[in-house]
């Protein structure tokens, strides 16, 4: 195996990088997981994600973990209701949604971000996952590098995989091209305990999740395991909006305003998300990878989930298409077909860009379609359209 007696360092600790540390443990490979956060409970976990049969779920199986994942994964949240901005209902498969089964190449399982994240790090070997370590820099040392990190410490790996998102730190070394700003910025906000915070929401939402149009503009809520709800304010703006709009995103009746202003005559049912959100509320300018990207592979470094190919999450592919390059990257590096490192991490990256583009051209398209002035009549026709 390529990858005997080479130390891996993983940096990020994502779905992705710990389903890839699973994956290379399995076949005995000496991995590290740096992980930024201070320790497992250091962040809110974000909005639940929906895994499919042949990426995600792929993943959980050959990490043999499906029984974990069937044993957590919140029953019924993948029930959908699609609404215009009066709160009156177009869509809803809440009553004819066919039963859970696994195994169905259309039935995307949700799960809560930390529930899986929890199930992922339970499966590592104690203190695979190094915390507090956010890497700053790397140089090259030997024939592999010595990372640095901001708490001071340093380590050298034979072999560096960057799993460290959008914002990788390490994808410079691999490549200098940039992902481009797609036009669209979404506004996330999270309620606590729902039930009592946002009743008449969390009445409609019924545990599922819902998606409003109207007007150019989106509101996209779904709900987690224990109780709270994730929600997004979508809309098409200029890339600096997020720092130039002269918004306090910490002041609740500043953000209530915005959104009565930016959302005109939307009803006044939404109003409630933003009473009672957690601040602050987080931009997102919303980036995608060019879809013609290319390099040439190195034999030390590569990348995978959103440092290899940021994309709008308008098609739910981020975390599947993470657990996938994580499932075809160490089946790579662990083959018996490659001669040498560089060859088997060519093989996963031509492979991992070819399918990125294309799931990156869908998730844009559809950004389109659902901020176009005819969004709503959009949506229905695709959730109502035969499915092959």
């Amino acid at each position: 195996m390529l990858i005997n007696n080479k130390s891996i360092a993983i940096v990020g600790g994502g779905p992705g990088g710990l389903t890839l540390a699973r994956l290379l443990q399995l076949k005995g490979a000496d991995v590290k997981v740096f992980e930024r956060d201070l320790n497992k409970n250091a962040r809110i976990q974000g909005a639940p994600l929906d895994l499919h049969d042949n990426s995600g779920l792929a993943a959980i199986r050959k990490a043999d973990l499906l029984e974990e994942f069937k044993q957590n994964y919140l029953v019924g949240a993948d029930r959908e209701l699609i609404m215009n901005e009066n709160a009156e209902i177009f869509f809803s498969d809440h009553e004819d949604k066919p039963e859970e089964d696994f195994g169905h190449q259309h039935f995307r399982p949700e799960i809560d971000r930390g529930t899986l994240r929890k199930i992922l790090l339970e499966s590592l070997q104690p203190e695979t996952v190094v915390w507090d370590s956010h890497f700053v820099s790397m140089e090259k040392q030997n024939e592999g590098w010595l990372l640095h990190f901001k708490n001071k410490t340093t380590t050298y790996a034979d072999i560096v995989i960057a799993c460290d998102g959008a914002n990788s730190k390490i994808r410079p070394y691999i490549t200098n091209i940039k992902a481009f700003y797609t036009g669209i910025t979404m506004l996330e906000g999270n309620i606590l305990q729902a039930k009592e915070n946002a009743p008449k929401v969390n009445a409609l939402l019924k545990g599922g999740k819902i998606m409003v149009f109207g007007n150019e503009k989106n509101l996209l809520m779904g709900q987690k395991g224990n109780g709270d709800i994730g929600f997004y304010a979508s809309l098409k703006t200029n890339e600096n909006w997020a720092v130039n709009s002269g918004l306090n995103y910490s002041d609740k009746v500043q953000m209530l305003n915005w959104f009565k202003s930016t959302y005109p005559e939307w009803n006044s049912i939404w109003f409630e998300l933003f009473e009672n959100a957690e601040t602050p509320f987080i931009p997102r300018p919303i980036y995608c990878i060019p879809f013609d990207q290319t390099w040439e592979a190195q034999s030390n470094v590569t990348m995978i989930g959103d440092a290899a190919h940021v994309m709008p999450p308008f098609a739910g592919e981020g975390v599947n298409m993470a657990m996938l390059d994580a499932l075809e990257l160490s089946e790579c590096l662990t083959s018996d077909q490659h001669k040498t490192l560089q060859e088997a991490i060519s093989t996963y990256e031509i492979q991992m860009r070819k399918r990125a583009a294309l799931i990156a051209k869908e998730s844009l398209d559809n950004g389109e379609l659902m901020h176009a002035e005819n969004a709503l009549e959009n949506m229905l026709n695709f959730f109502n359209a035969p499915h092959e």
